[in-house]
Formats: C-alpha cells, sequence, structure tokens
C-alpha cells in the first residue's frame, strides 16, 4: 500500500483564481488547473527567486517533489499560454503556513518547519534546540 502524500505548505491563497485569453468565451477555451501548490512552487523559485532546496524546506517536501510540483506547474502554464488557454487556480494538497506544526514523536506544536530531534525526521522540534544550546 502507497502511502499516503504529506500536505504541502503554502503561504497565501490567490485572490485571483481564474484567468483566460481577452475577448474569448470561456466556453470556447481548454482549461489548465494549476493546483495551489503549484501556484506556491512558481511563487517561490520565479518570484521570491529560492533555490529547490529552500523552496522544498517552505513547502514541506523534498527536493525531488518540489522540482516536479515546478515542472508540472511550469508545463501546465506554458500550455495555457502558447495554447490560448484559461488557467483555474484550484485544488491540492495543501495547507496554510499559519497552521501549526505538531512534532509526531514529542507533541510539541510550532509554525516553523524544521527537523525533528527524534530519528532526524522531516519536523526539527524547535523545543529540542532549545534544550542543546
Amino acid at each position: 500500500m502507497a502511502r499516503p502524500p504529506k500536505q504541502r505548505r503554502i503561504e497565501t491563497i490567490p485572490q485571483f483564481i481564474y484567468f483566460k485569453p481577452a475577448g474569448v468565451a470561456k466556453s470556447r477555451l481548454k482549461e489548465y488547473t494549476v493546483s495551489f501548490e503549484e501556484l506556491e512552487s512558481l511563487r517561490l523559485k520565479d518570484i521570491e527567486n529560492l533555490d529547490n532546496e529552500q523552496c522544498a524546506v517552505k513547502m514541506n517536501v523534498s527536493r525531488t517533489t518540489f522540482q516536479r510540483i515546478l515542472a508540472s506547474a511550469r508545463n501546465k502554464v506554458a500550455m495555457a499560454l502558447i495554447n490560448g488557454g484559461a488557467i483555474r487556480i484550484d485544488g491540492g494538497n495543501y495547507r496554510l503556513a499559519d497552521e501549526l506544526l505538531q512534532c509526531p514523536h514529542c507533541t510539541f506544536k510550532f509554525k516553523e518547519n524544521v527537523r525533528c530531534d527524534k530519528e532526524d525526521k522531516d519536523i526539527n522540534c524547535p523545543k529540542f534546540i532549545a534544550s542543546q544550546k
């Protein structure tokens, strides 16, 4: 059985979620759906100019997963622009950044995505970091 995908961390929900070429009826357009985490990958990489490792940490995913999300987003946006399609931003497996993370080992709750002290897991518990100083 495949393990369930981790929720990706995004910082904001965009104000506008639908884009289309001017003067063309919606009914005549092919629609490309970009997920919220795909949009976040574009924002982090192309607007914030972060490197892939920094982007992956901010989104709470591995570097290879980030690269896959970014490639998918860029492909959809390019297809819509080149082929004159509409872009809808919708769906995905995400949570907003201001939600608290919980260390799966010591149950401490915090906002930042860092590594856990126990077994060097994905989340870094600040409680442990403070105790090491």
